[in-house]
């Protein structure tokens, strides 16, 4: 058995994806389901079954992936190091990071990362932030990119940005005639805004309760793309971070104001502290603390 058909392995239970896993591995899906195919032939046993949401382990499956995630971790760990002995920074690092951040933020850094290190793969994964941190720990990506860092005891964080929010209106809105929106004007507003459990969300409200403001929300999303659409629809406002607006801004489609109090949004990287990034990760964070200072 090869650690290369493992790695794949470890990629679909990981992802619960089929095609995912062809295109991590740079393989067809064909070709995936044959290394699968060999496994289940070489245990006897079947290992994948369809669900809902794609494909998860059978009881024999989760067996082996308890078992293989570890050493598959240290395979890629080993050929990482021995390309970084060559003087040739290449091989794989997986960056998990929440929509907003991942959609609006690091596309310019991950470009002129890609440009200058051509050789290797960047894996860019978007997971909600307790998951950023789950996976972490488990050895499942090498950096997460979050907002409104948790200090936890395990990870090691690095402040990397500060996003100022911003109230987002559609354009007939009367808020929109105003330069600068106090908090306490957003009384009686409905809101459109983050599910309660994402940090951005839970940030909003803090401002707001300090304020004497209780939202009325109309929907809660999990993602910053469906919440723009609402308030372009009319269906309420929203408090998000500038960055996220930018091509709504220049179309048209949305206004943002700032508050009378400015508010930001931190961002930061982590990675595990148990677990030093190796070298293609570690030129990863110096390009975006670069990006920072300029």
């Amino acid at each position: 058995m090869h650690i290369e058909t493992l790695k794949v392995f470890c990629d679909i239970i990981e992802s619960g994806s089929v095609s995912y896993a062809a295109s991590q591995n740079f393989v067809t899906q064909s070709a995936v389901s044959q290394q699968v195919r060999s496994l289940e032939d070489k245990y006897e046993c079947r290992l994948l079954e369809r669900a809902r949401a794609g494909v998860k382990p059978t009881p024999a499956g989760q067996i082996l992936y308890n078992s293989s995630k570890e050493i598959v971790r240290r395979f890629v760990e080993l050929e990482n190091r021995l390309r970084e002995i060559g003087s040739v920074i290449a091989g794989s690092i997986r960056v998990g990071t929440v929509y907003s951040v991942g959609l609006h933020e690091l596309p310019p850094y991950l470009s002129e990362y890609l440009r200058t290190f051509p050789q290797v793969n960047v894996h860019l994964e978007y997971l909600r932030s307790n998951k950023i941190y789950d996976d972490l720990v488990e050895g499942k990506i090498d950096l997460g990119v979050v907002a409104y860092p948790a200090k936890r005891s395990q990870i090691v964080t690095i402040a990397f940005r500060h996003d100022e929010l911003v109230l987002v209106v559609p354009p007939e809105d009367a808020l929109a005639k105003l330069n600068k929106v106090g908090v306490g004007q957003l009384a009686g507003q409905r809101f459109v805004g983050y599910e309660r459990d994402i940090a951005t969300r839970k940030a909003s409200d803090r401002i707001l309760r300090e304020y004497g403001v209780k939202p009325i929300y109309t929907m809660e999303f999990d993602n910053i793309e469906t919440i723009k659409r609402s308030v372009e629809a009319g269906i309420g406002i929203s408090i998000v971070p500038e960055s996220t607006v930018q091509q709504e801004l220049r179309t048209g489609s949305l206004i943002a104001r700032p508050f009378t109090k400015t508010f930001w949004r931190p961002v930061a990287i982590i990675y595990r502290k148990q677990h030093q990034p190796g070298l293609a990760a570690q030129k990863f964070i110096e390009l975006l603390l670069d990006q920072k200072t300029r």
